[in-house]
């Protein structure tokens, strides 16, 4: 895979996630129940987080060093998912979807610095990326779009 190749998949989960829950209004966005007590706006949130995760340690990744593992951190995946639903729950929908949008953006504008070889094997590099971006994506995309389906919205 090329840069090029990895930024147009890149881009494609991420037009998708987007389309799950566009049109939406804002009492739907805020409605929980898209996953127990996430509301979409928690999912898009919860998407955000990981790209922000992926702007602090990718570059760590890069540099041959392994960044500190969540259970020892958190306690787990699911205890830093559940603190950091809890730290973004007083933010705005406004918020949610403005730092959504710009924490993408510089992802993408990260991935165009960095060097072509990390692209073209399996590196942790790219491993990382995947974990936290376009194999991550599709779970919340189809988690938006079943409830959307159930909900008939």
């Amino acid at each position: 895979m090329k840069r090029e190749q990895l930024l147009t998949r890149l881009d494609e989960r991420w037009n998708e996630f987007k389309e799950s829950f566009a049109g939406l209004t804002q009492e739907q966005m805020l409605r929980p129940g898209v996953t127990e007590l996430w509301s979409v706006k928690d999912v898009v949130a919860h998407v955000s987080t990981w790209e922000e995760e992926a702007l602090k340690y990718l570059p760590i990744v890069l540099a041959g060093k392994k960044p500190p593992l969540y259970a020892v951190q958190y306690g787990g995946l699911d205890a830093f998912n559940a603190k950091m639903t809890v730290e973004k729950r007083d933010l705005t929908l406004t918020e949610v979807l403005e730092r959504c949008e710009t924490t993408h953006q510089k992802l993408v504008e990260y991935i165009e610095t960095v060097p072509e070889e990390e692209f073209t094997t399996e590196t942790k590099f790219r491993h990382r990326l995947r974990l936290d971006t376009y194999s991550h994506y599709p779970l919340h995309t189809k988690m938006v779009r079943e409830w959307r389906e159930l909900k008939k919205i």
